[in-house]
């Protein structure tokens, strides 16, 4: 479909998803974000859902400001898949062991690892840049709150909710190893801390909502979250890199005999700033929940726990901000999936996946999620589909 646009205080709202199925909340949240004196432009993915201050699944440009609670709490958050030379034929009967040996290697929910991780003994580790990375973390806000050794165990762990490891195969056969996460609690924390910051600021007294609060051009406050954030967005793209090739040291040592090769990996953000240019204006674009779909750039769309995912490559649609969804999106909150759901419906609609199936995760199950053939259908102006993948293993946080 192409966008709909609707009318905005200061910009059109331009909405790949139908408007008339947009909950009120999120609709709200659209037309307040419209508000704001700064913005440039307003994209809303297929995926759309209420989220804190600005819905899930939009995208927002701005000219000389940033909002921190556009961006969300989990900076960085994002996919990493990459394409093996494992068949469907090559994989056992009883994927359990295999779980269990992914669970090991990557800790899960508030897991650390007891000791850093070393990115130099990993398998095709991208160690440029590394040190550097880790010397900026002194300048980040408040470093002695934000303390490097947690930040450091951290690194190369899943977390929790949405978060997950899957092995999947796709429609040739190819097993794909791909996963779900970002920036861990100095992320969080980090975000918390700028949003509060922001809040206090004079100019943003008279806003519609206080959480789009933002920091405008050319203040200390805006240098000094420009700083963390794009720190804690280096952090979660390292963090990705780490679980990946943790994860493919488990699947080599696993298949020894089958000698495992990979192919590039893909990797995206979901909910990051990009300096960006449209219009001949430099502007600060946040995604959150939407990946960057530049012409010719790859892209993963996952769905739900039991359905399947997508890799996409980018169409370069400018309307978008060359932006796509990060997902099937959420249709129901966690705890009325809770309500709603029982482990009976959970273990029926994941059928023939390895995975927990317990009630710790029910508010994960694919009922509680928008249909992933709907939402990519809905943004064929904005990417074309690569792969389709369906996972047969699925770790959660």
């Amino acid at each position: 479909m192409s966008y709909v646009e609707v009318p905005g205080a200061k910009v059109p709202i331009r909405m790949w998803a139908d408007p008339a199925t947009v909950e009120g909340g999120a609709m709200q949240q659209l037309q307040n974000v419209a508000t704001l004196p700064w913005i440039k432009g307003l994209a809303v993915m297929p995926d759309v859902h209420y989220g804190k201050g600005a819905t899930v699944g939009s995208v927002i440009a701005m000219q000389g400001a940033v909002c921190p609670a556009a961006v969300g709490v989990d900076i960085g958050c994002g996919m990493s898949a990459v394409k093996s030379s494992l068949t469907t034929n090559d994989l056992p009967g009883d994927l359990s062991r295999l779980r269990s040996k992914i669970e090991q290697a990557i800790p899960v929910g508030r897991g650390l690892h007891r000791s850093e991780v070393d990115p130099g003994r990993l398998y095709q580790f991208p160690t440029s840049g590394w040190d550097d990375f880790w010397s900026r973390f002194d300048g980040v806000a408040d470093a002695v709150k934000f303390r490097r050794e947690r930040a450091a165990l951290q690194m190369g762990t899943l977390g929790s909710g949405n978060h997950f490891v899957e092995l999947c195969v796709d429609t040739s056969d190819s097993v794909w190893l791909m996963l779900h996460s970002g920036s861990r609690n100095i992320g969080k924390e980090l975000a918390e801390f700028h949003i509060g910051e922001a809040q206090k600021l004079p100019h943003n007294q008279g806003l519609v909502d206080r959480d789009l609060a933002v920091f405008v051009a050319d203040t200390p406050q805006m240098a000094s979250y420009r700083h963390d954030l794009f720190w804690a967005q280096e952090y979660a793209k390292y963090n990705r890199a780490i679980m990946m090739a943790l994860f493919q040291e488990v699947v080599r040592r696993e298949f020894r005999k089958a000698r495992v090769t990979f192919d590039q990996v893909i990797s995206c953000h979901h909910n990051y700033v990009a300096e960006e240019r449209y219009e001949g204006m430099d502007l600060l674009v946040t995604r959150k929940g939407a990946i960057r779909a530049g012409s010719g750039e790859f892209g993963i769309i996952p769905g739900s726990m039991g359905t399947g995912s997508y890799i996409v490559k980018g169409l370069g649609n400018a309307a978008s901000f060359n932006s796509a969804s990060h997902g099937a999106g959420r249709k129901m909150s966690r705890s009325a999936a809770k309500k709603r759901f029982s482990t009976r419906d959970l273990e029926e609609q994941t059928r023939g996946v390895e995975c927990r199936k317990d009630s710790g995760v029910v508010d994960e199950i694919p009922g509680a999620y928008k249909p992933i053939e709907k939402v990519i259908e809905q943004q064929r102006d904005l990417v074309e589909v690569v792969a389709k993948l369906k996972q047969v293993i699925c770790v959660k946080g």
